[in-house]
């Protein structure tokens, strides 16, 4: 007795071929369709959430089994009019640019406009005024002068200031003045060295503000870059902003603590100046930059090179300066021992009269 299996959807029983009748097979016609988490067929309404029970669906027709598989639909993507469809596909693309020419670090600058947000103008305004200390006020009687080498004191007379402009400078044991390069082992001497050069005393010494640092970020789009440094009060008068097409150098003065911030980058890109703003806002220095060709940056700027360069051993303040003490030869030493006796005066008896 010779078995088939039935390909007809929804039935999948096996029959026999002499048994095969117009009535033995209940089957879908039409194909399986999902849509909206919905499982149903295109021939019938039934349809389903549940796969299980879709697949148990009774048959919508009845007709024989059949051992040829149904043909799948035709997935129709694209165009669907065929005959109207050209036999090849021609794609055509913009040419290649060449690569733009980078100009050089050295290029000239353009010092910017910005444009200054009134909250920057009006918190700088609220700032206390510097105090006005008078130098001949502030000087005490007995003030050193500060000039490098010079011994003479406030109120001492006005005599000339002879001092050593240069620096202190202790390399391979001797120590000299920059400025006159007499060299001396004897760290004694090298302070009692008479001034090379004549001028005018400085009782004060110089006030300097200390370093300050700025944090800086960037971003960017297909066609901008924009750099951003958070700051607070700084003088947008004394303030700058300086670019070139490869170059970008930021310059912030703050009056309250009378410091300065300096950012200098050389550029990963190139932009166009001319399309170029900055904005002083009242927590940051905002510049926009255009690019001069549309993409993408893979950093904001280029590495400095780190030269390392052999300096001499320079102190600068003579406060922290150390002398260095020579070794000491024990052979020079005279340890022989000496006996003490007393003088002639002292030995002689005392008369009394």
């Amino acid at each position: 007795m010779a078995v088939q299996l039935c390909y007809n959807r929804g039935c999948g029983k096996e029959y026999n071929i002499r048994e095969n009748t117009e009535e033995s097979c209940s089957f879908h016609p039409g194909a399986p369709y999902f849509h909206d988490a919905y499982k149903g067929w295109t021939c019938c309404q039934n349809k389903s959430t549940d796969f299980t029970t879709f697949l148990n669906t009774p048959g919508c027709n009845v007709g024989k089994h059949s051992n040829i598989k149904p043909v799948e639909p035709e997935k129709i993507t694209g165009n669907l009019n065929k005959e109207s469809s050209p036999e090849e596909v021609i794609e055509v693309r913009p040419p290649i640019q060449p690569a733009m020419t980078r100009p050089a670090k050295d290029t000239p600058l353009v010092r910017m406009t910005p444009t200054v947000a009134a909250s920057l103008k009006q918190a700088v305004a609220s700032l206390p005024p510097p105090e006005a200390n008078g130098e001949e006020a502030a000087i005490k009687e007995g003030e050193s002068c500060k000039n490098n080498g010079c011994k003479e004191v406030y109120g001492g007379g006005n005599s000339e200031c002879k001092h050593h402009p240069g620096v202190p400078v202790f390399h391979e044991g001797m120590k000299y003045w920059s400025c006159c390069q007499r060299k001396t082992s004897e760290f004694q001497h090298f302070l009692e060295q008479e001034g090379c050069d004549i001028g005018s005393h400085k009782w004060t010494a110089d006030k300097k503000g200390a370093d300050i640092s700025c944090r800086y970020d960037w971003h960017q789009t297909a066609t901008h870059i924009t750099v951003a440094v958070y700051a607070k009060k700084y003088d947008p008068v004394k303030s700058y902003v300086d670019l070139s097409p490869v170059r970008l150098v930021a310059h912030l003065h703050f009056p309250a603590d009378n410091t300065d911030f300096d950012l200098d980058l050389e550029l990963k890109g190139v932009v166009e100046v001319d399309a170029c703003t900055a904005n002083m806002l009242g927590t940051k220095l905002e510049i926009k930059m255009k690019k001069a060709e549309t993409g993408s940056w893979a950093k904001l700027d280029i590495p400095k090179k780190v030269v390392k360069v052999e300096e001499e051993n320079i102190v600068k303040d003579m406060s922290k300066a150390e002398p260095s003490v020579d070794a000491l030869e024990l052979d020079d030493l005279d340890l022989t021992p000496t006996r003490m006796s007393l003088s002639k005066e002292a030995q002689m008896k005392p008369s009394y009269a």
